[in-house]
């Protein structure tokens, strides 16, 4: 679905004037997104990009702004402060709610994602929130330029290079970002909220996700972006995150706000809701007990897009999860120093009768190998105790013995 791009400009909450850019998909688009772009960044910026033409592609509208005085838009950057972020993403709201549809989504980059938590609560129309890469707390952007501090605080401001442009950062940004703090707007989001952050950032640590992750009441979601650098400078990274915002976003599109309160997100705790998403041939969106929310799918190579692990992969995840539990509360029960357990499981598919101890003697049968690692100051009785508490575990149980499955088709 091929996409095209416009110029807007609009307003800002200094009286400047802001440049922004709407970008549509080929068709009425399904619903809006608004991007916030990270610290001295702009609305242009790879990541921006990139992911703007995966969103609209899958027929969602993106609107992304530079704040005032950074990139095309009017205004002293020194001047600017989160507050006045803050302030731009309400003026870029009701620009959209006036001239197009209010945003049901927020997505932030970075400084971008924390400013998108404290302003979700002035976009009633929104019923979903996406973080990338983002911090827990505005103060965490002082970390760029730690060395001037000094300066700043001794002059009341200092040129700072960022991204190896220069930047005058004044005292009142400081004093500004330190006066705001995101827990209570994570705590009171009321929406849904999706972060993702990659566990080898070097410029915001992968604790700030789990920060915000704690903060947040559910539905919310967490996704690792591996390998991927702050800025998704790969185009692979800004692609997978476009697939599975889309794919994410999918059941929240009919919705509204009070539909987060029913149907899924009500659902009883051991309940598990699996949909497609109608945003690749296999991927499934799928919702564990109303308070948790991961993707299956199917590599490429098949036809997928491998925005989540296979229906095998997350067999084995279960049977996995299940042992390293069962050997924790065995440890724990007996006293026993377990430090830490790891299973690594694997599954194929062999002859019959290439398994001598199998009950079945033609064809093929599944196979699920399992290799066990314990760690502790244990002797080796107890280490041989606790490996085989493993194979005891309720869902090792359920594989090896007589499962029904009842199936009906709802009306």
């Amino acid at each position: 679905m091929a996409n095209n791009s416009r110029k807007v400009t609009f307003m800002g909450s200094q009286g400047e004037e802001l440049a922004a850019r709407l970008d549509l998909p080929a068709g009425p688009p399904k619903a809006y997104a608004l991007w916030a772009h990270c610290f001295s960044c702009t609305k242009d910026i790879f990541a921006a990009a990139r992911v703007a033409d995966g969103l609209t592609r899958h027929g969602i509208a993106v609107f992304r702004f530079d704040f005032t005085g950074l990139g095309a838009s009017d205004g002293d950057f020194a001047n600017t402060n989160f507050s006045s972020n803050i302030g731009d993403l309400v003026a870029a709201t009701d620009y959209m709610r006036e001239h197009l549809e209010a945003p049901k989504f927020l997505i932030g980059h970075s400084l971008g994602g924390a400013a998108v938590l404290a302003v979700a609560a002035q976009v009633p129309e929104a019923v979903a929130v996406c973080t990338i890469g983002a911090p827990a707390d505005p103060a965490h952007v002082a970390e760029n330029f730690t060395e001037h501090r000094a300066e700043i605080e001794a002059r009341g401001e200092a040129e700072v290079l960022l991204a190896g442009r220069p930047f005058r950062i004044q005292k009142q940004f400081l004093d500004d970002i330190e006066s705001h703090t995101l827990e209570d707007h994570i705590r009171s989001l009321k929406k849904a909220l999706l972060i993702f952050h990659s566990p080898v950032d070097n410029t915001v640590g992968i604790d700030n996700a789990a920060r915000i992750f704690k903060a947040a009441k559910h539905p919310k979601s967490f996704v690792s972006l591996d390998d991927a650098d702050h800025l998704l400078s790969r185009k692979a990274d800004a692609v997978y995150v476009a697939n599975v915002i889309v794919a994410w976003a999918d059941r929240f599109l009919e919705a509204g706000e009070a539909g987060l309160q029913t149907g899924d997100a009500m659902t009883e705790p051991g309940t598990v809701v699996v949909r497609e998403t109608e945003t690749g041939k296999f991927t499934s969106s799928v919702s564990i007990g109303g308070r948790h929310t991961i993707f299956a799918d199917e590599p490429v190579s098949i036809g997928g897009d491998d925005l989540g692990p296979t229906p095998y992969e997350l067999l084995l995840s279960a049977l996995g999860a299940c042992k390293t539990m069962t050997m924790r509360l065995y440890a724990e029960r007996k006293s026993i120093a377990l430090e830490r357990a790891s299973v690594t499981l694997r599954h194929d598919r062999i002859h019959a009768d290439d398994c001598a101890e199998c009950e079945t003697e033609n064809g093929m049968i599944d196979r699920i190998q399992t290799e066990i690692e314990i760690i502790g100051n244990m002797d080796d009785e107890q280490r041989r105790r606790v490996a085989a508490i493993a194979e005891r575990c309720p869902v090792h149980r359920s594989l090896t013995s007589e499962v029904k499955i009842e199936s009906t088709l709802r009306e």
